[in-house]
């Protein structure tokens, strides 16, 4: 069973499963610095949540780039994503601040 997901990683599973699938795209998708993309890659990675692959090396060299890492959420990790959504849209709005 995964940890619970901070902010960044639910933010960063959330752009993956959308289809954003590439870490320069998930940087700019989700307005996350890579400080904080790339070990949240990692840790859903490891939790099972994500998977990656690497693009084909010639494809990148057709188009003049190093080869991408392709991120795609597993189904663990959907089942993760909803949950997590469903726990924050659960949350009622607070009314006024409290001093």
């Amino acid at each position: 069973m995964p940890r619970q997901l901070s902010v960044a990683a639910l933010t960063v599973l959330h752009a993956v499963a959308t289809g954003t699938a590439h870490g320069f795209d998930i940087i700019e998708t989700t307005g996350l610095p890579g400080g904080t993309v790339y070990p949240a890659l990692t840790r859903l990675e490891r939790d099972g949540l994500l998977v990656s692959d690497w693009e084909d090396v010639a494809a990148a060299r057709a188009d003049g780039r190093p080869p991408r890492r392709n991120y795609r959420a597993t189904t663990p990790g959907v089942h993760a994503l909803n949950d997590a959504l469903a726990r924050v849209h659960a949350l009622r709005p607070v009314r006024k601040a409290r001093t």
